[in-house]
């Protein structure tokens, strides 16, 4: 897989992408929105100079996709920054085969170059396939946020 970053050219096919990851959580949340859910500002995205959105692509078709974004740390941790991933996703077809490490470890690295040892991401608490391969990545269970809905 060659891993390069996204451009204003990927924004159709990063869109449909982030619609494969919103129908994925779904089940993992009712509230979602059921048509127009919109999680990412992709155009901001590929503005940011502390965002890094990258995709994966066999031949020319983009299996995977993933993003780096550095983050002002709350006061109380003694780190001031941290890296927050996110919109982690491989084609269901291309599962299996290492490719969501690979998009990790890129994006660890582009942080890392940046002085940031930190990282943080949200993962749905029942959602074992993918907590078992952020674990794979070392990353542990850090704060579960709990939700009321009257």
């Amino acid at each position: 897989m060659k891993i390069r970053a996204a451009t204003s050219a990927d924004i159709e096919a990063l869109r449909a992408l982030e619609q494969q990851v919103v129908a994925a959580e779904r089940p993992f949340n009712q509230a979602i929105k059921a048509v127009d859910a919109i999680y990412y500002d992709l155009e901001a995205m590929l503005s940011d100079g502390n965002t890094h959105l990258i995709v994966g692509e066999i031949g020319n078709q983009i299996v995977a996709t993933g993003y780096a974004q550095i983050r002002q740390s709350k006061a109380q941790l003694v780190h001031e920054q941290h890296g927050y991933l996110g919109f982690m996703l491989v084609l269901p077809e291309y599962r299996g085969q290492g490719l969501n490490q690979q998009v990790m470890e890129h994006l660890i690295e582009w942080c890392k170059a940046r002085d940031i040892n930190d990282f943080y991401l949200d993962v749905y608490s029942s959602n074992q396939a993918a907590i078992r391969a952020y674990e794979k990545a070392g990353f542990t269970p850090c704060l579960l946020e709990m939700k009321l809905h009257l």
